[in-house]
Order: structure tokens, then sequence, then C-alpha cells
């Protein structure tokens, strides 16, 4: 079983634009939602970064879909408020509720003004987090004292169900990483063997059996050219490697260090889709590599005409949907 979800771009788009989307989301036929978790958009352009905690109970609450989000616990947020939220949330929607754990970035962490770890600390501070996530979801009282700091907290909201905390990963690294101790993992689409690359790193360093999701982001319009313009509007990043952005953490340092970055150049780097027929050969594509859900972001302005679409012809593209 394979579902598709809606992702709800929280830097791209004003909450109460995303809740509509959500909803026509799920009139569509999407089987889940999946929502970013941003302090700063990448760029000016974009020009949003709405709480993804405080949206995702108001779109569950307007919803009967499962929801995700991306989080990074460790330096935004303390892993006891993470705990804590997650646990409302899955008090009140059980079984509706995920999220993916990342070492975050320094877009959206280094407002705390504390100093920007590099990797291999950031992933033992995630490491602690996740743990001490899973200790007060199941109502113990933590302390702790490492990169992270707790004293003697314990939840008295605790939730039947509780969510599961994925891995949100980027390199076959880091998934081997983090089959070690995520319950799922989620990381991004590219070419077949990349995609199987970081499923296998993951599956043999202990997430055999452990859900593999997979984000799958592209342009959507009705014409090449349109499509080519929203990608280079909304997601000139992709032209870049994530090294090289990863020192910047406002988004006017994205803009100026992307400035010379060309329509061509993004648009060699995005999938550029102008029917949901080409999607559906992307979608087959990421479930032909075992994928369990697969979260469509379409990183194109017009949600409206793409959810439609899709309502309209992804069961007669995918017959197995």
């Amino acid at each position: 079983m394979c579902t598709l979800a809606y992702h709800a771009s929280q830097e791209q788009f004003a909450p109460s634009q995303l809740l509509q989307f959500a909803k026509l989301a799920e009139q569509a036929g999407f089987t889940a939602i999946h929502s970013s978790d941003h302090f700063y958009p990448w760029s000016l352009r974009q020009a949003q970064s709405g709480f993804t905690f405080s949206w995702i109970a108001a779109a569950m609450h307007a919803t009967q879909l499962p929801f995700s989000m991306v989080c990074a616990p460790g330096q935004r947020y303390h892993p006891a408020i993470v705990a804590q939220a997650l646990s409302t949330l899955a008090e009140m929607f059980p079984g509706r509720i995920d999220v993916e754990l990342g070492s975050g970035e320094a877009l959206n962490e280094m407002i705390t003004g504390e100093p920007w770890l590099d990797k291999e600390s950031r992933n033992k501070r995630l490491f602690e987090c996740a743990q001490i996530i899973r200790q007060l979801l199941n109502g113990d009282e933590v302390t702790f004292s490492g990169l992270i700091k707790v004293k003697e907290a314990r939840l008295y909201t605790l939730p039947k169900q509780l969510p599961r905390l994925f891995c949100a990963a980027l390199s076959a690294e880091t998934s081997a990483w983090a089959g070690k101790w995520a319950d799922g993992l989620l990381t991004t689409s590219g070419s077949k063997e990349d995609m199987l690359k970081k499923k296998e790193a993951f599956k043999n360093n202990g997430g055999d059996g452990k859900p593999f999701l997979l984000q799958l982001s592209f342009s959507y319009a009705h014409t090449k050219k349109e499509a080519e313009e929203e990608a280079y509007h909304q997601w000139r990043m992709n032209a870049c490697s994530k090294n090289e952005l990863a020192d910047l953490y406002k988004p006017e340092q994205f803009d100026e260090r992307l400035k010379h970055v060309t329509r061509k150049d993004v648009a060699d780097n995005t999938n550029i889709v102008t029917s949901i027929s080409e999607l559906a050969d992307l979608i087959n594509t990421c479930r032909e590599v075992g994928a369990e859900r697969i979260v469509l972001h379409n990183v194109s302005r017009d949600q409206e005409i793409f959810i439609n679409d899709f309502g309209n012809k992804i069961h007669e593209c995918l017959n197995w949907y």
C-alpha cells in the first residue's frame, strides 16, 4: 500500500491559505497531509513562515486525514516542548500524527543566538532529543545532561497511541545512522539509484521493516514555460547544493547568493511537470523503490489548479491508487 500526501509548504503560503489547500486536498483524494516547519522562508519572494504546530492542530480539526510534519528539536525547540506538543496533538487526534525529526538548518535555528553546531554534533543532539521525546511520551520523568539539558520533566497529558518518530535525512550516511533509532525514514526523491541507496542504507542498519517515505518535489503548470518560471521564482535554491547554502541564515542571504542563478539552472535541477500523467510517472518510480508514502510538493504558487487536476486525473493515471 502506498499513500500520496499533499505537502503544505509553510514558507510559501499563509496559514489560512494552507488550511484551505488541506481541505481541498482531502476532497481531491489525497490520503495524507505533510507540513514543513520554518521560522524564515527561503526567499523574500516566498514571504511566509507560519508556526506549524499551531497550523497543524487547526488543519487536523478541519480534515480527517493523517498528518506528519518535519521538526528540528534541539535549538529552536526544546525536546520537552516538542514532546508536549506531539502528545497534545496525539491525544486529540489518535493515530493521525507522526513527526520527522531532523538536525535542522541554520535558516531556522540560528535565531536563538546559540552557536550553529557542525553536522556530527547536530546529529548527536538530535539523537539525544529523540530519546528524551520518547521517554516523555511514555510518561517517564526525565532528567538529562548532554548537548541538551532536562531537569525532572514529565508530561501529564499522554496519548493513547504514540506518534511515530521518523528521521528526516538527505544523504545515505544520515539514512544509515537513522536506522539505529528512528521509527521510519523520510528522504528526498531523486534518481532510482539514489533512492535505493538511501533506502538500503536505512534498512541495513536497523531500519528493516520500518516505513520508508519519499518527498517528491516538482513545479506544476499547464505549460512548460509557466512551470519553469514558477520554479525559478519560488525554488531557486534547487540549482545549488545544500553544502553551498548551509551557512546562510537569513532569506536575504539566500536571495543574494542565488541572484546569478538562471532559469535554465533551476529547470535543469527541478522536475518540470505539465500533466498529471507526467507526475504519475514520477510517482511510479518512487513506488517502485518501496515508498510507503510519497509526499507531493508542488513548488508552484497555483496550488488550486494542481489540486483540482490531481483530483480529476490521478485515478485514471495510477491504476493502483
